[in-house]
């Protein structure tokens, strides 16, 4: 990166990676705060709104992968500014919706502003996903020597946007008009749509080395077409698909069947062996990422507030560690092998966060101390995997580098996110069942998701307890909800960690952890 085109290139990446956290952060601290007071929200719902924001980043950048290359990376980029700017235009009306009005006619305008929130959300994530299906390719091609640095470098801009919409969304923590928060989305977007739009993008690594469209699928195979359009499916059947009509729960593996069966006939393969390992270890890798970022200030908020301070400030702190390690990749995937700093943080996060779920009576020192664990634990995770998946199958390009990335976001927005949710919904039911069984079956109420049934407390009708016992039992109930979560949460870590473990010893007996070099010609010669 000597030349001033290359730099500039490099940090309008770096800026429109700012953007999607700040997206991201900005949405998750109000999900957690005002939108479940001004638009009634139980916890699932939170879930699927948080969600909203998350799995469509999967659907973009799976589908765009598939074509980026012959659209261009620069065409991407405008589509995703274009998602910015009409994200933040439905934000206002769903505020706008919801003044001035009390009674039914409030929760009619509710049900209205919800649901603008909620497909707003889902074109943000479109355009958070195409955003990462043009970076990731772009920074992997031009420092194909170095990629894991250079990736943990770029990606130090996912939590300083997190550092900035952190902030912010404190700062303006009283401000009732949110939608200056949301609002402020489009100064980064802005900057780099300006940045990028003059510029010349480089062709792939893939193309450069003269590797083929149907090479390229064959590395993600039958295995990964499995996994992502499942996913994929799963996620539209249960949007898109209109209420009345009766579908079965498996209808969405038709689809997946049909694009499965078309990826066998093209590339009659199963997919890099390697690559559907890593696809299994990304699943769990997101939901302990991703979803732990967006339920923290929701999880931390009793302990943080009784500490005087606002619960997004331990998402803050860690996001400023993650920030300043991500500059320092280089040296210690050098010390320890890419797989070996995997495996340390997979330990640190699971300290992390059996550490934050000790935390529900605990001082600021102690709630800081289990942060900074999990903050450092969490680091490496997402661009090192990025890396590793493109060091070790480069032929697949876009494709394979992209939709690593767009599982990881899709099981944590289809899945992560409301298991969470339930996760803190069943605990807490059940704790106010056999504490208060007279407020239990006042204040609950059935509800579905993608997974199955649950009780949740109704917000409306926990606001109408007016016994203090009630209330007590309320508040002890929602609190074991929260920190039983967290600590359920190390489970993701733990399973994380066997499979680095196994990977580590892989790599040992065939003589050391090696990034496979694409070069011209590598498809001729079977690149391997």
């Amino acid at each position: 990166m000597n030349n001033r085109h290359d730099k500039v290139l490099f940090w309008g990446c770096f800026i429109a990676l700012i953007t999607t956290s700040y997206a991201f952060i900005s949405r998750m601290i109000l999900c957690g705060g005002q939108f479940i007071t001004d638009f009634g929200l139980d916890k699932v719902q939170v879930g699927e709104l948080q969600g909203a924001g998350v799995w469509p980043f999967g659907v973009s950048i799976i589908l765009f992968s598939l074509f980026i290359d012959r659209i261009g990376y620069k065409t991407a980029m405008i589509f995703s500014f274009v998602c910015y700017v009409a994200y933040t235009l439905m934000a206002f009306a769903a505020y706008g919706v919801i003044q001035g009005l009390e009674g039914d006619a409030l929760i009619a305008a509710q049900h209205k502003g919800y649901t603008l929130l909620y497909w707003g959300s889902i074109i943000l994530a479109l355009g958070n996903g195409t955003v990462e299906a043009y970076i990731n390719p772009v920074v992997a091609t031009m420092f194909s020597r170095d990629k894991i640095k250079w990736l943990n470098i770029l990606h130090a801009g996912w939590p300083g946007g997190l550092v900035i919409g952190g902030l912010v969304t404190i700062g303006l923590a009283t401000h009732t008009d949110w939608r200056l928060v949301l609002g402020l989305i489009l100064v980064p977007a802005v900057v780099f749509f300006i940045m990028l739009i003059g510029l010349r993008f480089p062709r792939s690594e893939r193309e450069q080395a003269g590797v083929g469209y149907v090479e390229m699928l064959k590395e993600l195979g039958a295995f990964g077409a499995l996994v992502g359009f499942g996913l994929v499916f799963a996620q539209l059947f249960q949007v898109l698909v209109p209420a009345g009509w009766n579908w079965p729960g498996w209808a969405f593996w038709i689809p997946t069947a049909v694009v499965v069966v078309a990826f066998m006939a093209i590339t009659r393969s199963f997919g890099r062996g390697i690559l559907a390992f890593l696809i299994i270890i990304m699943m769990p890798l997101a939901t302990t990422e991703i979803g732990t970022d967006g339920w923290i200030s929701s999880l931390m908020e009793e302990p943080m507030k009784a500490a005087g301070h606002h619960p997004g400030w331990v998402l803050v702190y860690t996001s400023a560690i993650m920030v300043v390690l991500r500059f320092f990749a280089g040296p210690l995937v050098h010390k320890l092998s890419p797989l070996g700093l995997l495996a340390t943080c997979a330990t640190l996060a699971i300290l992390g966060l059996t550490a934050l779920s000790k935390t529900a009576s605990a001082g600021l020192l102690a709630i800081f101390a289990a942060a900074t664990l999990y903050g450092i634990g969490k680091t490496f995770f997402w661009p090192t995997m990025l890396g590793l998946t493109s060091e070790q199958c480069p032929k697949g390009g876009a494709l394979t580098l992209n939709s690593m990335g767009g599982i990881g976001m899709l099981a944590v927005g289809i899945l992560g996110f409301p298991f969470i949710g339930f996760l803190q919904e069943s605990t807490a039911t059940a704790k106010l069942e056999s504490e208060s069984p007279a407020v239990y079956q006042t204040v609950t109420i059935q509800k579905h998701y993608l997974l199955g049934g649950y009780r949740a407390i109704d917000p409306v009708q926990a606001a109408r307890v007016e016994t203090e016992d009630g209330q007590a039992a309320l508040k002890s109930a929602s609190k074991a909800g929260q920190f039983s979560a967290l600590g359920r949460m190390a489970m993701f870590p733990a399973f994380m960690l066997v499979c680095y473990v196994a990977l580590i010893l892989y790599f040992k007996g065939k003589g050391g952890y090696k990034p496979v070099q694409l070069t011209a010609g590598s498809a001729d010669r079977g690149g391997h």
